[in-house]
């Protein structure tokens, strides 16, 4: 047997060590490294939000917004802004009254309440409150408005020193929690159309007494010229679909013919 096939037959075996290497890492592996660097926080925090309240309210979210405007408060006229306002700070700090965070803020009033059989819980109750948002000339926008109360756990965890994590870490986390959020309400049929982030850097907030009001005014316009731009754009296509549809109109004249020759 030449050396060639003795090389072939007697083949060193891989190492586990080497397959390991050229595999990449193992599960496990991976879990630690996202647990060291507090990459899953964000990821449990934003999924619990979506399936432990906002799946369960904002499908139900238009009804009591309807069930109040039927008691004679007529604030919400657009139905197109029934939707719940969520904010953001990236700081993570949420006050527990938002009108002692900007004057220009004011609470109206809470929506009927949601009621739901959860977990062993008989009729739980879930609220959502009104805000009218005044603007520089003191003029009321209205909305349904609160904060997302996952970013106020990441706070918190911040202030722990047993949790391990940093200002850094919850900067990060917050960004996360956004964007995986976002990800499973785009994909949400449940709860399309009934919700808007307001995603905001609080980092100067403290040099405005009215910067929180600022945001959301900015949001709220910008949705206003997003639905006026939506609804135009379905009037004009409803128009063209009618006009193409719409049976052809014979003109018919009483006139008797005349010939071509006595036209000259």
């Amino acid at each position: 047997m030449s050396n060639q096939t003795l090389g072939q037959v007697f083949r060193p075996k891989v190492g586990f060590q080497h397959l390991r290497i050229s595999q990449g890492p193992l599960a496990v592996e991976i879990s630690a490294i996202c647990e060291n660097r507090k990459m899953n926080v964000a990821h449990g925090l934003a999924w619990s939000f979506y399936i432990g309240y906002l799946k369960l309210v904002l499908p139900r979210l238009k009804d009591s917004i309807q069930t109040f405007c039927d008691k004679g408060n007529f604030v919400l006229k657009c139905k197109d802004t029934w939707k719940l306002h969520i904010l953001m700070p990236l700081s993570c700090t949420i006050p527990d009254k938002l009108e002692e965070e900007d004057s220009n803020i004011e609470f109206l009033d809470n929506l009927p309440d949601i009621v739901i059989d959860r977990a062993g819980v008989r009729r739980r109750v879930y609220k959502h409150s009104l805000y009218a948002v005044y603007d520089d000339a003191k003029r009321p926008h209205h909305c349904v408005l609160e904060c997302a109360t996952p970013l106020l756990s990441l706070y918190e965890m911040s202030k722990e020193s047993l949790a391990e994590f940093s200002t850094e870490d919850r900067l990060e986390q917050a960004k996360l929690f956004y964007r995986t959020l976002k990800d499973i309400l785009d994909n949400s049929r449940d709860c399309r159309n009934s919700y808007r982030f307001i995603m905001y850097d609080d980092s100067e907030a403290a040099e405005d007494p009215h910067f929180l009001s600022k945001v959301i005014l900015k949001h709220l316009q910008q949705q206003e010229k997003e639905e006026y731009s939506l609804s135009e754009g379905s009037e004009v296509q409803t128009d063209q679909h009618e006009a193409m549809s719409r049976d052809p109109t014979l003109m018919i004249s009483n006139d008797a013919p005349r010939s071509l020759m006595s036209q000259q």
